[in-house]
């Protein structure tokens, strides 16, 4: 009897043991991960890259699907005419004229154009606008006055009516520039902005092209386009003032006539895209974790083997066959993987990250991804866990794939396919 209770309380002491040394594993799992939100779609968080790369959650596991007002808002674009084409309210304009001669600067331009009404009529671009402000009303844009006795070598409003590939009307705020004279482009002008732009420019033999300041090439007009929307969120209309003010320096410096977008209306158009973006830009996180370490030649030689390849920035890509990156692994604390790193420390383990905006073919990618995740857990003994180091499920997987799908989708409808262009220019 006394060796069987003894033997009763050495079995209870190991099992505290282990139950405490499992505690505190999970806690430095944790510790490693730098949060400790519940993983996707289980009632859990999804990693976003809306915000520049850091760990954000989104609340719900569920997302509604689109209501069916709310596709009406996007306009779907599969070639260039569509832009114009459009039957929903496009891009208005506002025409904005100046001469060499500048009138006084407004001290607070930004300020003064909040106060007054809203720049511009809401037209649609393949409408002759029916008004426009009065030059005075115009100043803080244009801080010029209006040009007699000239004409420009372009129709503003027609150059807004081209349909030009470089930009997409949903999230590209434009300015036309059509010039007096034939001018070289000697600097590409400087636009201060948080958001990446565009200039193109109309050639002597009415060509449009990337403008380029290339000696010998004369151009008659430019039109200036504003990303509006990234992963940095949707601008302001601070910021499209700012644009404006820095584009009608362009024009004066060039010797031209300006015409502006509605911001309003652009802005009408661009924000329920941008909540959609906002929605759907999210990445998948799956951990491989060890109970002990995993050296770093081993990992290494492992997804080497799978075709995964080490980058500059310290993470490894998966591939297609054009060379776009699919699927990356990175380390559980974000640190960058290196080749003397790799070759001389141990590791806890990684994180395997699925991007869905950017990887095309969701679901039969997805199942790829989970297959890769599979063969290094094997190979490597790790274990597949969630951010709060629970064991993935097969429901868990089910949800996730689903839940890739359904965000794909939302993508489609407004035509934006992920991993194509649009998506590459909306989401980096």
């Amino acid at each position: 009897m006394i060796a069987l209770v003894l033997g009763a309380a050495f079995i209870l002491v190991v099992l505290a043991y282990n139950i405490f040394q499992e505690s505190k594993y999970r806690k430095q799992l944790r510790d490693q991960f730098g949060h400790a939100n519940k993983d996707a779609l289980l009632d859990s968080s999804v990693n976003s890259v809306r915000d520049g790369g850091s760990i954000a959650t989104k609340s719900s596991a569920q997302t509604a699907p689109l209501q069916k007002d709310e596709s009406t808002a996007f306009v779907a674009v599969s070639t260039p005419e569509s832009v114009v084409q459009q039957t929903v309210p496009q891009q208005p304009v506002t025409e904005s004229v100046h001469t060499a001669q500048p009138v006084q600067d407004n001290p607070n331009p930004n300020q003064e154009v909040a106060e007054n009404q809203p720049i511009g009529q809401t037209q649609p671009l393949n409408k002759k606008p029916k008004e426009f402000l009065s030059p005075a009303q115009l100043q803080s844009l244009s801080r010029t006055a209006p040009v007699k006795g000239r004409k420009p070598l372009l129709d503003v409003r027609d150059m807004s009516k081209q349909p030009l590939p470089w930009f997409d009307a949903r999230f590209d705020y434009l300015a036309y520039i059509a010039l007096y004279e034939p001018k070289e482009l000697h600097a590409m002008p400087r636009l201060s902005s948080r958001s990446r732009f565009r200039l193109v420019g109309c050639t002597m033999d009415d060509r449009y092209q990337v403008a380029e300041p290339i000696p010998s090439v004369y151009y008659q007009g430019f039109v200036v386009g504003l990303q509006a929307i990234s992963r940095n969120g949707l601008v302001t209309k601070e910021e499209l003032m700012q644009f404006a003010e820095q584009a009608n320096k362009f024009a004066e410096q060039m010797d031209g006539l300006l015409l502006l977008t509605d911001m309003d209306a652009f802005l009408n158009v661009a924000q329920p895209l941008d909540d959609l973006c906002a929605r759907v830009d999210q990445t998948i996180a799956i951990h491989l974790v060890s109970r002990s370490n995993v050296s770093g030649m081993e990992l290494r030689n492992s997804v080497e083997k799978l075709g995964f390849e080490l980058a500059h920035d310290g993470a490894f890509y998966f591939n297609d066959t054009n060379g776009e990156p699919l699927f990356s692994i990175v380390t559980l604390d974000n640190s960058p993987f290196t080749g003397s790193l790799l070759a001389n420390q141990n590791y806890r383990g990684f994180s395997m990250l699925f991007d869905i905006v950017h990887i095309p073919n969701g679901e039969k990618c997805f199942d790829q991804f989970m297959d890769m995740a599979v063969k290094l857990s094997s190979q490597l003994g790790l274990d597949l866990v969630n951010d709060k180091v629970e064991e993935l499920s097969t429901e868990w997987l089910r949800e996730v794939r689903r839940y890739v799908i359904d965000r794909q989708k939302e993508m489609k409808r407004v035509d934006i396919m992920p991993g194509g262009e649009l998506a590459k220019r909306l989401f980096s």
